[in-house]
């Protein structure tokens, strides 16, 4: 099936690549949320993401802290201007980010390895105007990739993007040098790029890597590789964070990566 797809952005937010995404893994409280948004802010980063509904592993641990934060982040684009983005997982979750006017939408891994919901989420979606972004499925199945992308597709929405977060793996190659969180498989997912041809790809090395050292390298990596864009995990006070501490930057950290590897459009204003 050949797809046709349109920009994420106009110009003055998605011109320049690559589109940086970044903001704290979950949106804990309205305080942790203004205080990122407001540090991401002054080094220039233009989309803030924040995980409203967090999909756990397993039971006891914080899934995020719902429909309310939707209003905080109603209030970081009030505040500072910034476009916001979130991961919807359920209809309900996409109906919720809609009606609060949230700019931008990700599909997670666990959601794109079901078919069932990703069409009730396309159903939804049907004929909205917004970016969405798709992430790779958690088992390394690019069909599946490709048939979530196909669904939204097919229900007139088409400002997509792919995001690859690496795939889960039991033991990493013994070629993986460090050992990641989860494995890219770059060269496999240029298949998948050439399946779909003009879709933008993002990367998530905050996923990929799993601890805040490998940033760096796997952010260079897909620059090099002719990335679109990056969506990276960035917290106030990562130590602390409730979620995926190791793997999260302060603002501050993030601005010092990104001149190492020479990106210019998020620096200190």
């Amino acid at each position: 099936m050949a797809l046709e797809f349109q920009p994420l952005f106009s110009d003055d937010c998605g011109g320049v690549k690559p589109l940086i995404i970044a903001g704290p893994c979950s949106a804990e409280t309205r305080s942790q949320v203004l205080a990122t948004a407001d540090g991401l802010h002054k080094v220039g980063v233009k989309i803030f993401r924040a995980g409203v509904w967090k999909p756990r592993t397993r039971p006891g641990g914080f899934e995020g802290s719902g429909v309310k934060a939707l209003q905080w982040l109603a209030e970081v684009k009030e505040r500072y201007g910034m476009l916001t983005a979130t991961e919807v997982g359920t209809p309900a979750q996409a109906e919720a980010a809609l009606a609060a006017g949230v700019d931008m939408l990700w599909i997670g891994a666990r959601t794109t390895c079901c078919p069932f919901t990703m069409q009730e989420i396309a159903d939804v979606l049907k004929g909205e105007d917004l970016p969405v972004l798709v992430k790779n499925p958690s088992c390394a199945d690019l069909e599946l990739w490709i048939g979530a992308i196909e669904r939204l597709h097919l229900a007139g929405v088409h400002r997509l993007g792919a995001i690859l977060r690496g795939f889960k793996t039991f033991i990493h190659p013994e070629t993986a040098e460090p050992p990641y969180r989860n494995t890219p498989f770059w060269d496999e997912v240029e298949r998948f790029r050439a399946e779909v041809p003009g879709l933008p790809m993002i990367c998530d090395p905050s996923h990929i890597g799993g601890a805040r050292v490998h940033l760096p390298h796997l952010m260079a990596e897909a620059i090099r590789r002719n990335y679109d864009g990056l969506m990276i995990e960035s917290h106030i006070d990562p130590a602390h964070a409730w979620t995926d501490a190791s793997q999260q930057v302060t603002p501050m950290q993030l601005a010092g990566i990104f001149r190492k590897i020479g990106v210019a459009q998020a620096m200190p204003v």
